[in-house]
Formats: C-alpha cells, structure tokens, sequence
C-alpha cells in the first residue's frame, strides 16, 4: 500500500498545495485530523483527490490538496 501524509504545522489553511506522487490515479483521504468526529471544523479533500500528470518534488505525478491548518491528512492510492 502506498500511502501519503501531509501535515500542516501551521494556523493558516493551504488550499492547492502540490504534493509529488509516484503514480496517477485516485488518492482517497483515509485520515483527517481535522474530521468532525475529532472536535474539527471538518476541512478537507471530500474524500478523495486525483494524481495529475503534473511534475513535483521529483515525481511524475501531483496531487493538489486542500491542507487543514493544525492538522494531518493521509491519503491513500486506490
């Protein structure tokens, strides 16, 4: 299984943020800190985002997520 992490340390969301990824594809959010069912405002990526062909950190593929601040996303490849 492939999975992705992406925290957010900061009090200011980041909405569009690219992260590289080795393959395209769905990427469903299995994890979100900021959920309502943990007291959170319930900010996030409506359950799954997809990898474009677009080139970032070194990978061949992106995502473009929507960061909650203070909190942690993990995605997972389908």
């Amino acid at each position: 299984e492939f999975l992705v992490f992406c925290c957010n340390f900061t009090p200011v969301p980041r909405y569009d943020y690219r992260i590289g990824v080795p393959v395209r594809g769905r990427y469903t959010e299995v994890f979100n800190t900021d959920s309502e069912m943990f007291g959170g405002s319930n900010m996030g990526n409506s359950g799954a985002v997809w990898a474009d062909e677009v080139q970032s950190h070194g990978r061949p593929a992106s995502l473009s997520v929507t960061l909650p601040p203070l909190a942690v996303v993990v995605l997972k490849a389908i």
